[in-house]
């Protein structure tokens, strides 16, 4: 029993602190910005990269680097990615919509410039830029 005790007391002794502390920041933290009190998984934030491009498409090579996206050692976690850019084409316009599983390319109306953008956690964004834009 007395070891028990003595076990009961040492342990408090020790944790006490270190948990108030912890409680106290946690608490101050919340206080002040009480939605990001996750702040531990900071890096799993959500980010956008975009860019206009002149560049010109054809419909297979959209295809082929949207089905790259799926790799996340290179590029980053891509959520979702979608553009309108000039096609090879002239004149039409292609649009392209990914998400995890499921991408699609099709021609759609002309905009006055092309663009896209890219949804995700971590982006690596040169493997993006090189990607979509070629490595020039």
């Amino acid at each position: 029993h007395g070891h028990h005790e003595h076990h009961h007391h040492h342990h408090e002794g020790e944790c006490h602190d270190p948990e108030c502390s912890c409680h106290d920041h946690e608490h101050h933290h919340d206080h002040d910005h009480g939605h990001d009190h996750h702040h531990h998984h900071a890096d799993d934030v959500f980010g956008s990269w975009g860019q206009e491009t002149t560049k010109k498409y054809s419909a297979d090579e959209l295809k082929e680097i949207l089905a790259e996206l799926v790799n996340a050692d290179e590029y980053g976690v891509v959520l979702r990615a979608k553009g309108i850019v000039k096609s090879v084409n002239e004149g039409q316009w292609l649009h392209f919509n990914y998400v995890p599983g499921e991408s699609s390319v099709e021609t759609g109306a002309a905009d006055y410039t092309g663009r896209f953008c890219v949804i995700g956690s971590r982006l690596q964004e040169h493997s993006l830029q090189e990607l979509f834009m070629g490595k020039e």
